[in-house]
């Protein structure tokens, strides 16, 4: 039996190895850092959304990133089989909101422990603190791979599994893309996905680490609605964050990048429309007819949010109700329902939870990632140009991609 090799211990790179270690094959997985799974020990904030329960069409749709090239994949390995393959190895799970799937630990590290744990069962080996350089290719075949240090190390098929170009610090620093470069794939540019977005206005840095729940978003670029969202969101130093405004991220980075002006709209009452939010304000300002305009709107607005709405909608703050027009009050109630924010640009690449771009999915076949460039080579996980919404759809997508890649790679060498 042939000899693989797996370059990049991540989520993908772990479940080429189990994959094809199972299959008979002779496995090492190398990994530069000094241990695997660094990126899944901080997603999820450190729980790990390992997958979501939806089925492969609501995945998919997840998925805006070249979704359909994961069909064959998922019907190889989805939802169910990486649920299952992690409680045999002692990870239970649990479905939170959304359908994501989560262990019952909260802890991160108990999957990456899980999934290194699958690699060993199977006769797979892991070498850390070990860095590719190159892939060998000699004929239009792979022949190996080249390290940092100048040695070269010989095998049947090389599965690259880098990673993206987010979160360096976790290993995954663009190097899978040079690699598939220099052996002529083309990449797809990268821009960051699910990445937060840096806002002009100065009121935005008065709401720093406020977090507001069930409003809605919408962006558009050049005045054209572009896209929307509902759920949570945070404001943060620069700008804002948080789940709606991560889903998004993608179309407005591509929308700046090609010079629109990206405008988001926040509705901070989606469940009224103006009309019933004007009678909700008339009767705060009837129970507060003796206090100022500041003081009024407790009940309505987070703290954080009151001055800075006072102030958008053109009011005197120290105005006593009594004395508030009907206009101005009409004016606070547009204001609370259309919110303006001009994006200026995304937050770098380095903050990305995912990485847009890398590898062209039209250079590698869906059903087996291999290379249609050079044989015996194979792609996973975010070093192709594949990329989804949070929610459990990424990591999914590297279990996938790189069970699928483990999996034809030896039994292409049977």
């Amino acid at each position: 039996m042939g000899k693989i090799i797996v370059v990049g211990g991540g989520a993908a790179g772990m479940l080429a190895a189990y994959s094809a270690a199972s299959y008979g094959a002779e496995v090492l997985l190398l990994e530069k850092m000094n241990g695997v799974g660094k990126k899944i020990r901080i997603t999820g904030k450190g729980r790990c959304n390992i997958t979501n329960n939806a089925d492969i069409k609501g995945c998919i749709a997840n998925i805006p990133g070249n979704g359909a090239f994961l069909h064959s994949a998922f019907y190889q390995f989805f939802n169910e089989d990486i649920i299952r393959l992690l409680e045999e190895f002692g990870v239970e799970t649990k479905v939170e909101r959304g359908g994501r799937v989560f262990p019952v630990s909260d802890q991160a590290i108990d999957v990456v422990n899980a999934l290194q744990r699958m690699v060993i069962a199977m006769g797979g080996r892991i070498q850390t603190d070990t860095k590719v350089k190159s892939l060998v290719v000699e004929a239009g075949a792979v022949k190996g791979v080249r390290l940092d240090s100048g040695d070269i190390l010989d095998a049947d098929a090389v599965i690259v599994t880098t990673g993206g170009a987010s979160y360096p610090g976790t290993g995954s620093s663009g190097d899978g893309y040079r690699m598939a470069k220099d052996v002529g794939h083309t990449i797809v540019p990268l821009t960051p996905s699910l990445v937060p977005l840096e806002i002009e206005e100065d009121w935005i840095q008065d709401l720093q680490g406020l977090s507001l729940r069930n409003v809605s978003v919408v962006a558009y670029a050049d005045d054209t609605k572009i896209d929307s969202d509902f759920g949570e969101m945070l404001f943060t130093h620069f700008g804002v964050s948080g789940p709606i405004v991560l889903s998004m991220s993608r179309k407005i980075a591509l929308c700046l990048e090609e010079k629109q002006d990206v405008v988001l709209s926040l509705d901070l009452k989606p469940a009224l429309s103006e009309e019933q939010l004007d009678r909700r304000v008339q009767r705060d300002f009837e129970k507060y007819l003796r206090k100022q305009v500041k003081n009024a709107l407790n009940d309505l607005l987070p703290q954080k949010l009151i001055p800075v709405v006072i102030d958008l909608a053109y009011l005197d703050e120290e105005k006593p109700i009594h004395q508030v027009t009907k206009e101005e009050r009409l004016r606070l109630v547009h204001t609370i329902k259309h919110i303006e924010m001009t994006v200026t640009k995304t937050r770098p690449m380095a903050e990305a939870i995912v990485t847009a771009g890398g590898v062209s999915t039209k250079e590698v076949n869906p059903k087996t990632m291999a290379s249609r460039i050079v044989n015996g080579l194979y792609f996973a996980g975010e070093v192709l140009d594949i990329d989804g919404y949070t929610g459990g759809f990424n990591l999914q997508a590297a279990f996938s991609t790189g069970y699928s890649a483990g999996k034809a790679a030896a039994e292409s060498l049977l």
